[in-house]
């Protein structure tokens, strides 16, 4: 256990979180709580066997609809340092279905912006540094920002300069004076993460050369709803994103939004393209998909009453399906432990009482347990060795290549549990 670790748990059991007065985008009070999680503890805080005598701080997990803009929002904002600085156990590298988004990222926007060779693309929440080998590979130049001091010393490792921080003014001044300006700031399901929006947004501004863009890639809010992704609710998920609210965020900054993109990553994401205000065409993607949310009615507090029922009944479902499972003497096991995984995990109630282990590819986690449940992780081999009759997939939105990835698993007998959007036997 390293010092800061130690510091920042003292912290922790001091309360070290706020109530989210506010709307992080346009200032408002109008906020109304729809949905509520319960009280859960950080969802990337998987801990070694040596630091389960420590305090275990479980924060509030609710979420708020701004009546003025739109955004939803957690209630509570825990400090982030509690949750990036505590050895930080992900990498964005890990899957296959990754590698092939992140390649994919980089020759698109290189190909939309007609990026030049040795552009400067900077990435804000650079973690482990794939997205930016990617651009790398493609000839740009490339610097990454992260506040995990294990993620960025992996990246600098890689041979992707990167800086210990979280994005900021200072970051940016740090980079600028590295690098000078930036042709492209991208954030990858980092911008979500963000609880001063104003000041990342700021900072974002004074990097970018004249001609430069900004984009971000997260879930869209639109697919949460409706396909009832609710595990995506976690406390580093500050923000559930739709265009509504972003649109008019952004031109506080004299910026705008020209372009979007979509994909079916993370159960269906969007890429939006932010550049200064007048320098390039708006693109139609823009007004379809506000069209898009605005027929979906996302930003309106009956809809989202009723995704939280729907939410509520799906817990039901799944612990029903468990407990009948288990009275018939089935055994069950975990596969992966993806962040989501420890919402669904801690709102449902899972313990050891109902699976005997979560198995896992990511080295950084075997060895340790599931925050809250205290689950053990182990190898994925183990889950083949051990064949329990089921096994819980949390990790759905990569489930084809993780159920290929076990298939001896499945081959002599195993069946898997696909928990979202309704609890199903595969």
């Amino acid at each position: 256990m390293t010092a800061i670790s130690r510091d920042l748990q003292a912290e922790a059991v001091a309360g070290l979180y706020r109530l989210a007065d506010r709307c992080r985008m346009c200032d408002g009070r109008d906020l109304v709580t729809y949905l509520d999680l319960g009280f859960t503890a950080p969802a990337d805080q998987f801990r070694k066997p040596e630091e389960l005598d420590l305090p275990e701080i479980s924060y509030p997990l609710r979420v708020n609809l701004c009546r003025s803009c739109g955004l939803s929002q957690l209630s509570h904002v825990v400090d982030p340092r509690v949750l990036y600085q505590f050895d930080y156990p992900y990498e964005s590298s890990i899957t296959k279905t990754g590698l092939a988004h992140w390649n994919e990222f980089a020759e698109k926007v290189i190909a939309r912006l007609a990026l030049p060779a040795n552009a400067l693309v900077v990435d804000a929440g650079s973690n482990d540094g794939t997205l930016l080998f990617c651009f790398k590979e493609r000839g740009m130049r490339v610097m990454g920002v992260d506040p995990a001091p294990n993620i960025v010393e992996i990246a600098n490792q890689r041979g992707i300069e990167t800086i210990c921080a979280f994005f900021g003014d200072a970051a940016a001044d740090d980079v600028k004076q590295r690098a000078g300006a930036a042709e492209v700031i991208t954030g990858t399901n980092v911008y979500a993460h963000v609880d001063d929006l104003a000041g990342f947004m700021t900072a974002a501004a004074r990097l970018l050369t004249d001609t430069g863009v900004f984009i971000f890639e997260s879930p869209q809010f639109r697919h949460l709803v409706s396909n009832l992704e609710y595990d995506t609710i976690y406390h580093e998920h500050l923000s559930y994103l739709s265009l509504k609210p972003v649109a008019a965020f952004v031109k506080r900054f004299g910026l705008e939004v020209f372009a979007v993109e979509e994909s079916d990553i993370h159960g269906g994401s969007f890429r939006v393209y932010i550049g200064r205000e007048g320098k390039r065409p708006i693109d139609a993607s823009v007004t379809a998909l506000l069209e898009q949310e605005a027929a979906a009615r996302i930003h309106e507090l009956p809809t989202l009453q009723e995704f939280a029922t729907r939410v509520a009944e799906n817990r039901r479902k799944l612990m029903q399906l468990v407990e009948g499972l288990l009275k018939d003497g089935k055994t069950i096991a975990i596969v992966s432990t993806p962040a989501k995984g420890m919402t669904l995990l801690n709102y449902c109630g899972f313990s050891t009482r109902h699976v005997l282990f979560a198995s896992e590819k990511a080295r950084l986690k075997i060895g340790r347990v599931t925050p809250g449940g205290h689950i053990p992780i182990v190898p994925d081999d183990r889950l083949i060795e051990v064949r329990p009759d089921y096994a819980l997939l949390l990790a759905w939105n990569f489930s084809k290549e993780i159920m290929a990835n076990l298939k001896p698993y499945a081959d002599k007998g195993g069946r898997f549990i696909i928990p979202i959007p309704d609890p199903t036997i595969v």
